[in-house]
């Protein structure tokens, strides 16, 4: 009857709760063969972990998100601050009173001395939370279990290593963590992030194959790495579908993201830019443009200090000065990209 009892809270949470902690992996990451499945780990495994707790000088703090004494709250700016201790204690008060039955006001000068099970330091409740994850979510219901809501500000404070705060942070992170905190609106919006930078992309993409070809030769040039093989005489077909390729994550750039990011702003620089970064670029693969002693970047027949990167070489050449420079490399480009 027990058993029976945890399946019915258990499925009553999943039907009641938008919250969850699901396990993270990369598809594109090898992980044992078990990215082909979509799983993070091998059945019947459980990761599990305690509450973090930091100890200096003897003295222990807990990383619960509910200590208006942690170091995070106090950096804060005053407003902030203000609100977020209003907001600790608000949720302390609750938890203590259905926790122990111990009502606290929250605005009590003597708030925290109080309490008796929400104490920033009671070692023998903070010590029991921990949360156990596995290949299935982790259904948490903060309005209806309140030790859901203790781990759920754990969770968003980095009260456990193994749980990412969010969807985008478990992307983000150099260590990639076994699981993640997913609340819908939140994580929705991350998944399909992408899709929106996609769909810009290709309505851009589009826009230049129907009206300005040859901008959209440019930035072919700038996006792609091997940008010598576009030339004024390119089929236009050919130039889309490499663009909607490296838009789609399949050219230099294998971060879907980060490509289609990358030829929007490619795509929304002005042609006189344009030309000069893929003048650059074509420039020193035919080798007009070489690098010398020093590290400086030069035109081979001059001498000429460009700079040291790409970028400087850039405003370099941009510089209405320098134009002799500018129209030397364009006399020797030029004729490769009108083939």
């Amino acid at each position: 009857m027990e058993d029976y009892t945890i399946v019915e809270k258990y499925q009553q949470k999943k039907k009641n709760s938008t919250i969850a902690i699901r396990p993270y992996f990369n598809p594109n990451k090898e992980n044992m063969g078990l990215e082909q499945y979509g799983l993070a780990l091998h059945d019947g495994v459980w990761h599990q972990e305690s509450l973090a707790c930091l100890e200096l000088n003897g003295v222990k703090r807990y990383v619960t998100g509910l200590n208006e004494f942690a170091p995070e709250v106090k950096v804060l700016p005053p407003d902030k601050k203000k609100k977020k201790i209003e907001e600790i204690r608000k949720v302390v008060s609750e938890l203590e009173a259905e926790l122990a039955s111990n009502v606290v006001d929250p605005k009590d000068k003597e708030f925290w001395n109080k309490l008796t099970v929400m104490k920033p330091d009671n070692s023998k409740f903070w010590d029991k939370i921990e949360i156990r994850c596995g290949n299935d979510p982790v259904y948490l219901d903060p309005d209806v279990d309140p030790y859901d809501k203790i781990k759920l500000y754990a969770i968003k404070a980095g009260g456990f290593s193994i749980v990412a705060k969010s969807l985008k942070d478990a992307k983000a992170a150099q260590k990639e963590p076994k699981f993640y905190l997913d609340t819908v609106e939140e994580t929705l919006s991350t998944r399909t992030e992408y899709t929106k930078v996609r769909n810009r992309a290709i309505s851009k993409l589009t826009e230049l194959y129907d009206s300005n070809v040859t901008k959209l030769m440019y930035v072919a040039k700038v996006c792609d790495s091997n940008s010598v093989q576009y030339t004024k005489t390119t089929p236009n077909d050919v130039l889309f579908e490499n663009m909607d390729d490296y838009i789609s994550g399949n050219g230099s750039e294998g971060n879907k993201k980060r490509a289609a990011k990358q030829f929007l702003e490619a795509a929304n620089l002005d042609m006189e830019e344009l030309k000069i970064r893929s003048l650059i670029k074509d420039g020193i693969f035919y080798r007009f443009i070489v690098t010398k002693a020093g590290g400086w970047m030069e035109p081979i027949d001059s001498g000429v200090r460009m700079g040291k990167r790409p970028n400087e070489c850039l405003d370099f050449l941009k510089s209405a000065e320098n134009e002799e420079t500018l129209l030397s490399l364009l006399d020797k480009v030029e004729p490769y990209w009108n083939q």
